[in-house]
């Protein structure tokens, strides 16, 4: 099987999502999400198509009769298609990654994007900069 192996079907239906990074051709990291899609999965970049909000913030993506859930607006995306119908992303869709699924075994096979590792992805500047040490959120 052509591609990198990312985790199992059987995962991914237990986990209700599996995020993952991957790197672009110019090396600069973003996120997806795998999700299942009937009796396979469909891989998702991990953001709204509204804002930058991602879909995934690291606990699994919020899932409800097939649909990914966006938390902040509460936009929900089909999770074979892609397609959102409601809320403020209305009639758009996420943009894709390809997977293929092999024995059960999911594999990423998208031309325009490497594996970088399982989960978020890592602040690799944490330490540049001051750091606040304000109490106050934004």
């Amino acid at each position: 099987m052509d591609g990198t192996r990312l985790t199992t079907v059987e995962t991914v239906h237990e986990n209700r999502s599996w995020l993952f990074t991957i790197r672009d051709q110019y090396g600069e990291p973003d996120e997806a999400i795998l999700v299942p899609c009937e009796e396979g999965v469909e891989a998702w970049i991990n953001r709204c198509t509204h804002e930058a909000q991602r879909l995934d913030t690291g606990r699994g993506a919020a899932m409800r009769d097939g649909q990914i859930i966006c938390p902040k607006h509460g936009s929900m995306f089909d999770s074979c298609s892609g397609y959102c119908d409601n809320g403020e992303a209305a009639d758009t869709t996420l943009p894709s990654v390809d997977v293929t699924v092999g024995d059960g075994v999911v594999y990423l096979t998208d031309d325009d994007f490497s594996f970088a590792h399982e989960g978020e992805i890592e602040d690799e500047d944490e330490d540049d900069g001051p750091a606040s040490t304000s109490h106050i959120g934004f």
